[in-house]
């Protein structure tokens, strides 16, 4: 049996362009993203059950200084959450990219799911 190919997860903005090496592709917003068509967005799949709750999303609102206290909510909004389950299981098996449409590419949903799905990994 050869070594298991090594997998990892990321963000990144949907605007971006796919590439082959995105792996499994996931758009985790509630919304679809304006000006993007399905065919532009290469997804595997859109999961906006995954996206934080539309209370939790107004109260951030990408405020830099409420970052931490939205990853802890949103952690809590995710227990339970089977589509979030899912998404753990595709990266035990393959790389994956979470896709977001916000402009700020560091405080969003999708970079606190990179975290969260890395943090279930390793356990």
């Amino acid at each position: 049996m050869g070594a298991r190919r090594p997998t990892w997860v990321r963000a990144k903005r949907i605007y971006e362009s796919a590439d082959p090496d995105d792996g499994w592709r996931v758009l985790v917003d509630r919304i679809w993203p304006r000006g993007i068509s399905k065919e532009r967005a290469a997804l595997d799949a859109w999961w906006p059950e995954v996206a934080p709750s539309t209370e939790l999303r107004k109260w951030f609102g990408h405020d830099p200084s409420r970052w931490a206290e939205f990853r802890r909510r949103y952690e809590n909004e995710l227990q339970g959450n089977d589509r979030f389950d899912e998404l753990v299981a595709h990266a035990r098996s393959q790389s994956i990219t979470i896709l977001f449409g916000a402009r700020d590419t560091e405080h969003n949903q999708a970079v606190a799911l990179v975290g969260l799905v890395e943090r279930r990994l390793s356990r």
